[in-house]
């Protein structure tokens, strides 16, 4: 899910693509960027790029 988040793409084309549903990507979101302590999915695009995920 980071590394889509990383190149662009939305909710919706995240879980067409993963075969999740749209609130079950939300869900993951979240709890990835307060883990990693993130505001935002800009901040999250950063960091998978700034870290290699992208």
């Amino acid at each position: 899910i980071i590394r889509q988040v990383g190149v662009g793409r939305s909710n919706l084309e995240i879980a067409s693509e993963l075969g999740l549903s749209v609130g079950t990507v939300k869900n993951h979101l979240s709890q990835v960027m307060d883990k990693l302590d993130l505001r935002d999915r800009t901040q999250l695009a950063i960091y998978a790029i700034r870290h290699g995920i992208v």
